[in-house]
């Protein structure tokens, strides 16, 4: 073998032994979770979630590496380390502050019951005897699982997701689906095959979730206070949900770190 084709193979070889250069931040996500974080038609992973801690990181000088992950997997993700920080409108409640933490909340949300526009569904006594979809282990699942005896629901069928939860409501297979409100507004409107039947306030708030005591955690916090002031937080509001946030909302007041 020629000395200059050896030492070919190698350079080759040791370059496929050289492993890439992690991101500083591995973010995990639900991708699919419209507008928040999903793919465009070109397959670029997009959404409101996306800028925000896109931006984030650039304030504080990281790279990050979006992981897509099933919702109620991001949970012992983020408390193994397997990645820093999850997304994916996850409400701040006293249950998860148990066991991980979270920045101060970037947006405030409801829940809501959708349907089919043919639907005699109009409320949430209306679902007696009849069959709910929502996505495991999120504020939905909770609320549909506390409320099952109140509302006489007959069923509860979990997904990792709203796609799939609308394609089995427009099939018939659910009869409703509880879920965030500002995530099926956006993915129905246009699809006029659906409706929201009713609006469940609960006052939830989301932001990102981390493990307890990162040590990345404070400056994330301070770079969302710099956002909201700076007016991007607001502005990336009015771009994916297409309205300017209220002026009292957590999209635009600082607000403090949630704690027990």
């Amino acid at each position: 073998m020629k000395v200059k084709k050896l030492a070919a193979i190698i350079a080759l070889a040791a370059s496929t032994c050289v492993p890439a250069l992690a991101a500083d931040w591995t973010v995990g996500a639900n991708i699919g979770n419209v507008p928040w974080e999903f793919q465009d038609a070109g397959g670029k992973i997009v959404g409101f979630e996306i800028d925000l801690v896109n931006e984030v990181a650039k304030r504080a000088g990281k790279t990050v590496q979006i992981e897509n992950i099933p919702f109620n997997g991001l949970f012992s993700a983020v408390q193994s380390g397997r990645i820093q920080i999850a997304l994916s409108s996850i409400t701040i409640t006293p249950k998860r502050l148990e066991s991980v933490a979270f920045a101060q909340p970037y947006y405030d949300s409801d829940q809501s019951l959708s349907v089919l526009k043919t639907s005699k569904i109009n409320k949430l006594e209306d679902t007696a005897g009849k069959t709910v979809g929502v996505d495991t282990a999120s504020t939905g699942d909770i609320f549909a699982t506390q409320n099952t005896a109140k509302y006489k629901i007959a069923g509860i069928s979990r997904y990792e997701g709203l796609a799939p939860a609308m394609l089995d409501l427009a099939s018939g297979r659910i009869d409703g689906y509880i879920s965030d409100i500002p995530a099926v507004a956006y993915y129905i409107k246009d699809k006029p095959q659906y409706r929201i039947a009713a609006r469940i306030p609960t006052g939830e708030r989301y932001s990102f979730m981390m493990a307890k005591n990162w040590a990345d955690s404070g400056r994330i916090n301070d770079i969302l206070t710099e956002m909201k002031k700076d007016g991007f937080i607001a502005k990336a509001h009015q771009q994916w949900f297409g309205t300017a946030p209220p002026a009292d909302s957590s999209s635009v007041k600082v607000m403090d770190v949630p704690k027990l």
